[in-house]
């Protein structure tokens, strides 16, 4: 009952939010400039139309086939992006007329002054939106890091991982991506590739087909799943399931050894940070995942959020691999992220533990990214040696 009172005090709050601010649109975008009655009366409900398909985007992944979905999701989700780049612009030109004042907002004709206001503002929006789309809906760029770990063996300098994350299958991304994701992944001819999270948003009832191009992924040592919040959502026991029977091998808090001739590392994983919460058996658990193993032995460990890496650096990871962050998907929304998650996207490293964070493959919400692209990880893992470690600092 508690989890179910926090979880209706939210939605009512960021509902609140959400209706305000369509009102607040309408008032600085139609009422403010004076727009003709019919006009006002179109644009009122194209914004309030819109603002509702938000509402029901949600409703529409979970319950509906994605072709289906995908006609509330796809305007919704377009619409998210532009409102948010609306509100930023909107927000910019509050601050700027509060600083100006009487000489900004046009004394004489404020109606004019708004329209002005209201065409900039729509002008800044829909420019911003415009790039973002472009690049949201760019193939994955390939983003290499080599990484020196002071464990690893060097027998196994050179070795490859494919990592990629928050790909997020559904009524936006389908089996087309996937196939084509799979087909990159493929080229780089990897060691072992890694799917650090967030699968889908859906259902495996209506998802299955589209993920099913991921059965053809390739690797010398296997490929390795750790849940992301995205596939707690969408419900994740049937999805370990279903990953299991495309070839995936999930790793729940648990680590198994890559062998290559004499030389070995670790390979862990551990649930999402927060699937505690959705019921026993689940959730993050680095300690259990790292009992009873070799100190001397390399690990490398697959957590979905970035945060997780305070509780591995401790117990003396190697490197981690995470997503969860997007990198920020959508500038500036990026420093926001900043103040809920320390590591947002590329190289960090406490004295000998690294984490690297991925900017993921695919994108949520708004199909939209700007300043900080899609990606495919290939992470080159090299033996320690004098010169400093690769890598970009995130």
């Amino acid at each position: 009952m508690r989890k179910i009172a926090i979880f209706s005090a939210f939605a009512v709050l960021v509902l609140s939010v959400w209706v305000g601010g369509h009102i607040y649109m309408v008032q600085r975008l139609v009422r403010d400039p004076g727009l003709p009655g019919g006009f006002a009366w179109l644009a009122t409900a194209v914004i309030a139309v819109l603002g509702t398909l938000v509402v029901l985007a949600p409703l529409a992944e979970r319950y509906l086939p994605p072709r289906r979905a995908r006609l509330v999701v796809l305007p919704a989700s377009v619409w998210i992006g532009f409102a948010f780049f609306l509100a930023v612009s909107l927000g910019a030109s509050e601050l700027l007329f509060g600083l100006l004042g009487a000489a900004a907002t046009g004394t004489r004709d404020p109606q004019s002054a708004a329209a002005a206001r209201a065409a900039l503002v729509t002008l800044a929006a829909l420019t911003a939106g415009g790039m973002a789309l472009v690049g949201g809906l760019r193939p994955p760029r390939y983003a290499r890091t080599e990484i020196h770990l002071e464990r690893w063996p060097r027998a196994l300098d050179g070795f490859r991982i494919v990592q990629i994350s928050d790909i997020h299958i559904g009524a936006l991304l389908d089996r087309r991506f996937a196939r084509e994701v799979t087909e990159r992944v493929n080229a780089l001819a990897p060691d072992l590739i890694v799917v650090t999270g967030d699968l889908v948003d859906g259902t495996v009832k209506h998802l299955a087909e589209e993920v099913a191009p991921f059965r053809d992924l390739r690797a010398t040592h296997g490929t390795f799943f750790v849940t992301g919040n995205h596939d707690y959502y969408s419900g994740a026991d049937p999805w370990l399931e279903a990953v299991r029977g495309l070839g995936m091998r999930p790793l729940r808090n648990e680590r198994v050894e890559i062998r290559v001739g004499d030389s070995a590392f670790d390979l862990a994983g551990v649930d999402d940070h927060r699937g505690y919460l959705f019921g026993p058996g689940h959730g993050e658990d680095v300690a259990r995942a790292f009992a009873g193993r070799d100190p001397g032995r390399a690990i490398v460990l697959l957590a979905h959020d970035p945060s997780t890496f305070k509780a591995a650096a401790p117990l003396g990871v190697d490197l981690q691999l995470s997503g969860h962050t997007h990198g920020g998907q959508i500038w500036p929304f990026g420093y926001l992220v900043r103040l809920a998650i320390k590591y947002v996207a590329g190289h960090y490293r406490e004295n000998e533990a690294q984490l690297l964070v991925s900017r993921g493959t695919g994108f949520w919400g708004p199909p939209m990214r700007l300043g900080s692209p899609s990606e495919i990880g290939e992470i080159v893992l090299r033996a320690p040696r004098a010169a400093s470690s690769g890598g970009t600092d995130g």
